[in-house]
């Protein structure tokens, strides 16, 4: 059992209640949106003080905050049970438990946190949204570790990739045209992937590595050439 794998019964029990989500922005295994409400969930296997941390920052952008946990078999087998639902009280967290029965997967609600009273950071919650917006999709699971996560910038960097496939050579300028937005220049001269080469002053193609990536984001391509193709 990973923490990844608490993910995918919480996606969808959020999404039943009318929430959007996204995974894994700007390190918060969660977010989810309704209207102007945003919730940050954090997921782990147990019960530790990393994921109090990790709860506790997110309430500087978040509404309302939630730590989810795998359910114990016996609430007796969790240390402290009483004494962590009070400081979860305490600190005005919300709990999620999740169990894996034989046929399906079962999200209960333990605990809503209270609506903090934490100052919030208009400029990390900003971050948050304008990160999310910048996505075309929910593409990553909440609580991966080891795996390439998909950010706005990393999408941005496929549609560049996406336009050269698709008419050859292009100035950064004729990339803009296309729709690829105000950083093209700047992620076409840093290359963070190695997908692009320059082939003459402000002329562009794409690598081979561009193309083999295309292969691997094929679904997130597809929106693209889409788009393109408009």
């Amino acid at each position: 059992m990973n923490e990844s794998d608490l993910y995918q019964p919480i996606n969808e029990y959020l999404i039943k209640n009318g929430y959007s989500v996204n995974s894994e922005v700007l390190h918060c295994d969660i977010i989810a949106r309704k209207n102007e409400e945003v919730i940050a969930i954090e997921l782990k296997k147990n019960f530790n003080a990393t994921l109090l941390i990790q709860a506790v920052e997110r309430q500087k952008f978040a509404d309302s905050v939630y730590i989810a946990i795998l359910k114990p078999k016996r609430k007796g087998n969790l240390k402290n049970w009483k004494g962590m639902c009070h400081l979860l009280k305490r600190l005005e967290i919300g709990l999620i438990l999740v169990s894996f029965l034989k046929t399906k997967a079962r999200v209960d609600i333990v605990l809503h946190p209270a609506d903090n009273v934490i100052k919030k950071s208009n400029k990390k919650r900003k971050a948050i949204l304008r990160e999310i917006d910048n996505r075309s999709g929910n593409y990553n699971k909440g609580g991966i570790t080891r795996k390439k996560i998909v950010t706005a910038y990393r999408e941005n960097a496929i549609f560049i990739a996406c336009g050269l496939q698709k008419y050859g050579e292009l100035s950064p300028k004729k990339l803009r045209e296309l729709g690829t937005g105000n950083k093209t220049s700047s992620i076409l001269q840093k290359d963070h992937y190695g997908w692009f080469e320059r082939v003459s002053k402000g002329i562009y193609k794409l690598h081979p590595n561009g193309v083999e990536s295309l292969k691997k984001y094929a679904e997130i391509a597809d929106v693209y050439y889409n788009m393109l193709n408009e």
